[in-house]
């Protein structure tokens, strides 16, 4: 099976880069082209909701992820060549504590998406080859002319 180009930048922008604005701009390109998807809508707002909590938004990063995590449970659990059964229960569980912030805060952490296709695990390392990084991120909207490379 060959991958979408637009879901494997969004998979290294998430897992190698940890750039979730990225994400939401390559996976939102593809959930558009994808008649508005939900699955890919989820996956779009596991990033978003990083990228919220990240930025000390509290409220938009559990509201993201909440919403992310009941939809992505409705999948198989392995979906797209990922564990999303895991993606799911992560996101659930970053939920919780989000939910409980106020009374027991914590450090930001990264989630990870758990790569289970081998040709996915290809595809992916493929395009991470090709992909420069966006450094520094970028914080807000500007589309750039293309996506960039090496």
């Amino acid at each position: 099976m060959a991958y979408e180009p637009l879901y494997l930048a969004y998979l290294v922008y998430f897992n190698r880069d940890r750039d979730y604005f990225e994400c939401h701009e390559v996976l939102e390109e593809l959930w558009l082209a994808k008649e508005r998807d939900p699955l890919y809508k989820a996956l779009l707002q596991v990033a978003v909701g990083l990228y919220h909590f990240r930025n000390h938004n509290v409220r938009g990063g559990t509201m993201m992820l909440q919403h992310s995590s009941a939809v992505l449970q409705g999948y198989p659990a392995v979906t797209l060549g990922i564990n999303l059964a895991r993606l799911a229960e992560e996101a659930g569980e970053y939920t919780r504590r989000l939910e409980r912030y106020h009374v027991q805060p914590f450090d930001y952490y990264d989630l990870n998406i758990e790569l289970v296709d081998p040709q996915l695990r290809v595809e992916a390392a493929e395009a991470a080859s090709i992909i420069v990084p966006n450094v520094p991120q970028r914080r807000g909207p500007q589309r750039p002319s293309a996506h960039r490379s090496k």
